[in-house]
């Protein structure tokens, strides 16, 4: 089984040459430290950063420097700082090649819920709306469970949804599944998980075909 550190350096082997990359609150955050050092990618953060590192070291924080979820990151030579019109039109200008998000809830058919829990506040939506109608290539991390250990992997969403059909792969703490038009595709299991085990926390359709390798990380 994964942790999140885990599911970051498992999402980052999807992250290839050249691309812009736009990283979402939570998990999708730690992707940036687990890139491989032979490739280079410009990371991006909707609230005005492109070219964002790794987290930095305790005590080389600074307060000034953070991504859209407040955190204090890094940059790397040549990061560029601008305003948030600027952010938002290059995501839906559709200038960035991969999306990671996390998730609270993921349908079967590639519906996503990860912005509101009824009766919690909440400010708004924000910039997931634009991503998630704009990317053409989304990856969500996300624990497979809830606390409760109920499967966030569902036949159809029951919070409010995000995005519609836009999710193309989910990597969570026991596998990696691709969204089909016939469900979720079983393509990696995480060490130590059984195929059986994935099977029990998914309540929408699973798709299993031949041995399911164990992920190589």
């Amino acid at each position: 089984m994964l942790d999140k550190n885990g599911i970051a350096k498992r999402i980052a082997e999807e992250v290839q040459d050249g691309y812009y990359v736009n990283l979402g609150i939570g998990i999708p955050t730690l992707v940036a430290n687990f890139v491989r050092d032979d490739i280079s990618v410009e990371f991006q953060s909707e609230n005005g950063v492109l070219g964002m590192g790794p987290f930095p070291f305790e005590g080389e924080e600074d307060a000034d420097i953070i991504n859209a979820g407040k955190q204090t990151i890094t940059t790397l030579p040549g990061a560029s700082f601008f305003d948030s019109a600027t952010s938002f039109s290059m995501i839906r200008g559709k200038h960035v090649d991969l999306t990671i998000l996390g998730a609270m809830e993921v349908a079967e058919n590639g519906d996503i819920a990860n912005w509101k829990i009824p009766g919690k506040m909440v400010k708004g939506m924000g910039g997931a709306m634009d991503l998630v109608a704009s990317a053409e290539n989304i990856i969500v991390a996300m624990m497979h469970t809830n606390r409760a250990g109920a499967s966030k992997l569902l036949k159809k969403c029951s919070l409010p949804l995000t995005g519609v059909g836009c999710v193309k792969k989910i990597v969570t703490n026991l596998a990696v599944l691709e969204v089909t038009e016939a469900g979720f595709k079983l393509l990696e299991r995480a060490p130590g998980v059984s195929v059986e085990d994935i099977k029990n926390a998914t309540e929408g359709k699973l798709i299993i075909e031949g041995e399911i390798p164990e992920m190589g990380i």
